[in-house]
């Protein structure tokens, strides 16, 4: 069975089918056991996850009735199991576990890793575990794949820019305006195109928004780069 979870909650088949997972309280049930690596999660652990303060009067046979439902609707009872520590997925292949996976690669070569670094990231659909934005039991998971995801973005861009590959970063600064490493990328890339004076104008910014949010300067690398730019040092090019 395959479950995506970079983005909408997923699940197929394995010859790629699309398996329907209909009731929200099963698919939440899901994602939990996926956001923990597959589990093994307690019934109280679970319970707490799904219904919070407002149990069912019966809050252990509603959890295994919503057990009951997800072993359904994933056609194979032995998927979800029921050990000592508590509720877990059999062997399973999810996207995040293999974005994860091919970042770990690390190729030396930068073609390889530029490579490995593309196919991580059209993994993903949308933000991580987007249905369950408001669930307090994915919101650790979905923040350290985002965090993984920007640092993926960054070390692709810097890879496309080394081999000389056109990169525009504008709109992702834009929804990411304090990441030094990510505005560094796109200061290159625009001093790259002939565009000096934006790439001057994108560090005074960083460095206006550092000192307002943060009390900070940018930090020496990035400075290093703005004064690179300033004197349009060849090893820019």
């Amino acid at each position: 069975m395959r479950f995506a979870v970079l983005g909408p909650l997923e699940v197929r088949a394995e010859d790629g089918s699309p398996v329907r997972v209909a009731e929200y309280k099963v698919r939440a049930l899901l994602a939990d056991l996926l956001a923990h690596g597959g589990g093994p999660l307690t019934p109280d652990r679970l319970i707490d996850d799904l219904w919070g303060a407002r149990p069912t009067r019966n809050p252990a046979g509603t959890l295994q009735a919503r057990v009951s439902q997800l072993r359904r609707s994933l056609g194979d009872p032995s998927l979800v199991t029921l050990g000592p520590g508590g509720y877990a997925l059999a062997a399973h292949d999810c996207d995040a576990a293999r974005f994860r996976a091919l970042l770990a690669r690390r190729s030396t070569c930068p073609h390889a890793r530029a490579a490995e670094l593309d196919e991580a990231l059209s993994l993903w659909r949308g933000p991580a575990y987007a249905d369950f934005a408001d669930a307090g039991f994915a919101a650790a998971e979905a923040a350290s794949l985002e965090e993984a995801r920007l640092a993926a973005l960054e070390e692709q861009a810097e890879l496309h820019l080394a081999l000389g590959r056109p990169v525009d970063l504008a709109a992702l600064v834009a929804r990411h305006p304090l990441r030094e490493r990510l505005v560094a990328a796109h200061m290159k890339a625009l001093y790259r195109g002939g565009r000096q004076g934006e790439a001057l104008a994108a560090y005074g910014e960083l460095r206006d928004r550092l000192a307002e949010e943060l009390g900070v300067d940018p930090s020496p690398d990035v400075a290093a780069l703005h004064q690179a730019i300033l004197r349009h040092a060849p090893t820019l090019t």
